[in-house]
């Protein structure tokens, strides 16, 4: 699989790479965000991990184009902000991913490989809820995995749901407050964060060895 990092502190970019490498990966660089056209022309990237803050052409506007033509490249976003991932977010510029820096090496390695597994079910055609056989039982609010079903309170079922349906991709609390609480009352965040994490509790009985609803810090929660 091929990775283009596109990163203009170059150290850093060198030690992303070294550990992708050591990952299996094939990896590229680049450290202007006017010259990805370019290579991308002459070139093929399976994901792109890709800075916001770079010379001659900015990250987001970078994500924008690729999305235009491709929607087969996965995308993670690094910014230096963490309240910039909430405006990345409503921009809905089409990344899969979000890290704030500064992050571990091992990390970006665990969501470079969380992003091209999901690429790779797509390709095979695999819809996500026959592939990790979890599924929601509609007017029940029960949820069943392989041979179990468990109960859920109807907050949990709905915030699952809507999880579930953007499977992949992260949903910031405000996002969750908008599909949960249509008639506009008013509720904090902490509530969303409270439902989720027994949420989480009750699902993770279900296979310890998974992470079915992963925070992401900063910027909300994600479906995996």
């Amino acid at each position: 699989m091929n990775i283009l990092i596109v990163e203009d502190e170059v150290k850093l970019a060198e030690i992303e790479r070294d550990y992708l490498i050591q990952s299996g990966y094939e990896v590229s660089l680049l450290h202007r965000g006017d010259e990805v056209a370019e290579w991308l022309q002459t070139n093929t990237a399976d994901l792109i991990v890709l800075d916001i803050m770079l010379p001659g052409l900015d990250g987001m506007e970078i994500c924008r184009e690729i999305r235009r033509k491709d929607d087969n490249m996965g995308i993670i976003m690094a910014t230096a902000r963490v309240d910039e991932i909430d405006r990345l977010l409503g921009l809905e510029l089409g990344a899969d991913d979000y890290l704030c820096k500064p992050f571990s090496p091992r990390e970006l390695v665990a969501r470079v490989k969380a992003v091209l597994r999901r690429y790779r079910l797509n390709r095979n055609n695999q819809d996500t809820e026959n592939v990790d056989d979890l599924t929601l039982l509609d007017q029940t609010n029960c949820v069943k995995y392989r041979d179990r079903i468990i109960e859920l309170t109807s907050v949990e079922f709905q915030l699952l749901n809507a999880l579930k349906q953007k499977a992949g991709k992260i949903l910031s609390r405000d996002q969750l407050m908008n599909l949960m609480y249509q008639d506009n009352r008013i509720v904090s965040d902490r509530t969303i964060d409270s439902h989720i994490k027994k949420l989480r509790k009750k699902i993770q009985a279900l296979d310890d060895s998974r992470e079915f609803v992963r925070s992401v810090y900063g910027a909300g929660y994600k479906y995996e």
